[in-house]
């Protein structure tokens, strides 16, 4: 959904008024938010983690609460007079350091103007792309079977992410609401936590053989990234298998995909593709294909315990493997295939896993 900057502007303004109104009826200001803690996270009926009924006031009553009320007021003057009417924008990062000009009111450290980002789409109910908040980091790629039209600042272009990239694929830009669709040949979205794996994927032409969009994740996934697999999933039905590692940092990749994450809780809704399915690297695969490993951490040991107890995770498939992974002991990486010879992964290990998801006909 494209939101104009005349809506983004309205929402902050509204804010700014709320807090005005209260203050000309002699009221305490105050924000009220939902409590963004992991005791307030839930399943929805469309099977992504939502923020609960659990709230937080932000009240003038405490030092501290009145600091925050006057940074975010800080933040929507910076949002709306100099991104939205000028149609400029700033890194989370530049942000954070413009705060530097705001006498009492600037940031400690990013994560706390980060946070008071993310506060402003909960309340609003936009995103910080529409207030022209970019992320430090460039977006991952995509490549295969896929046409789109890109409007940017300096007008529309039309790439097939095949024909008209390099290997390196079409760089996922910030605001993918910004991409049209026009023209595909794909019958699966692989996405794919390293770039190396997505190299040898490519270079070994699967993404012809099996008409496959390639992503690269780049680790945890970017929201334009979530953003971008779940518009394909649902505006073209192309369904999703997502490939990473076997160890527990990994799975919450997926269940990233798939379901959201705490952090952006109040976006699952938009981003999050409960339809995902995981594909791999499996702990059974460990076994199943004698991968070469290495020994779990006690910080891997324990992720893999609370994975247990996390929602996300609460199938019979997800128990068995998470508890068969703290039984061995092990860790693999997807390079582990390798050791099996380079074209093994696209020749053997993801058609057959593919065909028994019934993603592919083998």
């Amino acid at each position: 959904m494209i939101v104009s900057n005349i809506q983004s502007i309205a929402s902050l303004k509204q804010l700014i008024q709320i807090i005005y109104e209260q203050i000309e009826e002699g009221s305490i200001p105050h924000l009220q938010l939902p409590t963004r803690a992991k005791n307030n996270i839930e399943i929805s009926e469309s099977d992504v983690w939502v923020y609960g009924s659990g709230k937080s006031i932000r009240s003038a009553k405490t030092t501290k609460g009145a600091y925050q009320l006057l940074k975010t007021t800080h933040i929507c003057d910076l949002l709306i007079n100099d991104h939205l009417i000028n149609n400029k924008s700033s890194t989370l990062r530049e942000i954070y350091y413009i705060s530097e000009n705001w006498d009492i009111a600037k940031f400690n450290e990013q994560p706390e103007s980060d946070r008071l980002i993310e506060d402003l789409e909960i309340i609003t109910g936009l995103q910080r792309e529409d207030f022209h908040v970019r992320p430090e980091e460039n977006g991952a790629t995509i490549f295969g079977p896929l046409r789109i039209r890109e409007t940017t600042k300096r007008g529309e272009r039309i790439i097939h992410c095949q024909e008209d990239v390099g290997e390196a694929g079409y760089q996922i830009p910030y605001n993918v609401e910004n991409i049209e669709f026009l023209e595909h040949d794909a019958q699966i979205i692989i996405a794919i936590e390293t770039g190396g794996m997505q190299d040898r994927l490519i270079e070994n032409s699967f993404d012809e053989k099996y008409h496959a969009l390639l992503i690269h994740l780049k680790g945890q996934p970017a929201r334009s990234t979530r953003r971008l697999i779940k518009r394909l999933n649902e505006e073209l039905n192309i369904p999703v298998a997502v490939f990473t590692d076997a160890d527990p940092w990994s799975y919450r990749i997926y269940a990233s995909v798939a379901y959201g994450a705490i952090k952006t809780a109040h976006l699952s809704e938009f981003m999050a593709a409960p339809e995902a399915k995981f594909l791999g690297v499996q702990p059974s695969d460990i076994i199943d294909y004698d991968l070469s490993t290495d020994k779990l951490t006690d910080q891997d040991m324990k992720a893999l315990h609370n994975e247990l107890t996390d929602p996300r995770f609460d199938t019979d498939y997800w128990k068995n493997q998470i508890n068969l992974q703290i039984e061995l002991g092990k860790k693999a990486e997807q390079q582990a295939f390798a050791g099996k010879g380079l074209d093994y992964v696209t020749d053997t290990y993801l058609p057959t896993r593919l065909g028994e998801m019934g993603m592919i006909k083998r």
